[in-house]
């Protein structure tokens, strides 16, 4: 079978080696030095003055609403606008925090939200007070407007890029458009470091909520002048500092080992994302070519750095002889992330009226995804080709 990923790291054999010398070697595993040089080294490289690593994408999304809901710029029952076309834990947080959730619509072009869906989620729910936006499958819309809308309207803007590490449009990285955003160092994504997740931002005081809000409430994790003021204000003595909780907050701290491997596989992010990119150009000039497929517009992006690569048919029968082809010659295949998650049973227990997301509904029922991962051989590529061909 071609599975959407091959191995649990890229280098895989090196790679499980000097883990194992690392744990044989390690002092402590519970987070600290090789976590510390992660969010450093990650930050850089992403371009953003600040990353918090936690124990996964999903905790990643937490602790960052969490965080902005101790800081004040959120409140409980606030509206919060998320991509119709998502991964649960990106709505679960919002349900859990108090916070109300809206669906917003896709462009089936782009697979993404666009300022025009946008636009018209603004009409109807107007109170949108911030935006949490999932760059799909390492794929984009008109951003840079998107940016600008919430900007203009005060809405804070975050992105998930879990999918989408190395991508770029507009001359910036994906990740970068908005106030903080999320990515996923799970097994499948473009870097695994078995489980793990970060958030990335410019903001200084939310950075420091989220040190906060990753680790119990306490002030453990910040620096001496900050442990400092905290500790004055709240008239805290050395005696308690340690077990001083100042916020809510949660244990998801990531392990040395997240962190070791973090680091190692840090190295080949430019190898993984130029061998997702080459694939995605070479396999979607087939899809371009058949007009029964709708190919995706990616003119505006600089890097396209994909999780997989979408099929999207024009017809219910085209989309259902396409996943036969793809079955009979034993190729791993998905829905669309989950599909439109206004038809997830969670969605509707707790939120009620889903709303009405007409692309999203076309994605969820004419398309899925196969992988595309940097150990793809250009065999399988060929496969991939042919079997796309009208």
């Amino acid at each position: 079978m071609i599975k959407l990923i091959k191995s649990t790291f890229y280098k895989e054999k090196e790679t499980k080696e000097k883990l194992c010398d690392f744990i044989i070697k390690a002092e402590m595993l519970s987070m600290g030095k090789e976590c510390k040089e992660f969010e450093e080294k990650f930050a850089k490289k992403q371009d953003r003055k600040f990353a918090v690593f936690v124990n996964s994408g999903s905790s990643a999304n937490l602790i960052l609403f969490q965080a902005l809901l101790n800081l004040g710029k959120l409140k409980k029952g606030d509206v919060v606008a998320v991509s119709a076309l998502t991964w649960a834990t990106n709505i679960m947080p919002i349900i859990q925090l108090g916070l109300q959730p809206f669906l917003v619509d896709c462009e089936v072009d782009s697979l993404n939200v666009s300022s025009k869906t946008f636009e018209d989620a603004l009409k109807i729910q107007p109170n949108i007070k911030a935006f949490f936006l999932t760059n799909t499958l390492g794929y984009v819309g008109d951003i840079n407007k998107i940016a600008e809308m919430c900007l203009d309207k005060k809405i804070l803007f975050l992105e998930d890029n879990c999918e989408a590490l190395g991508s770029a449009a507009y001359g910036k990285l994906l990740g970068n458009f908005g106030l903080a955003s999320t990515f996923s160092f799970f097994v499948g994504h473009h870097i695994s470091a078995i489980e793990g997740g970060m958030v990335c931002t410019d903001d200084e005081d939310l950075y420091d909520a989220l040190v906060v809000c990753r680790s119990h409430g306490w002030d453990r994790h910040l620096s001496k002048d900050k442990q400092k003021k905290l500790r004055e204000v709240h008239g805290v003595d050395d005696f308690f500092a340690k077990y001083t909780f100042y916020d809510l907050g949660y244990n998801v701290r990531p392990t040395e080992i997240n962190g070791f491997l973090g680091n190692d596989q840090l190295q080949y992010w430019d190898e993984i994302v130029g061998k997702r990119a080459d694939n995605f150009h070479y396999v979607n000039k087939a899809i371009e070519e058949n007009n029964k497929l709708i190919s995706l517009k990616v003119g505006h992006m600089d890097i396209i750095s994909s999780f997989a690569i979408p099929v999207i048919a024009r017809d219910k029968e085209t989309v259902e002889y396409y996943k036969k082809k793809f079955f009979d010659n034993d190729i791993e295949i998905r829905p669309m992330i989950a599909g439109n998650m206004a038809r997830h049973p969670f969605f509707r227990k707790y939120v009620g009226n889903p709303g009405n997301q007409p692309n999203a509904e076309f994605i969820h029922n004419h398309s899925f995804y196969f992988g595309n991962n940097p150990e793809l051989t250009q065999e399988e590529l060929n496969l991939f080709v042919e079997l796309l061909k009208n």
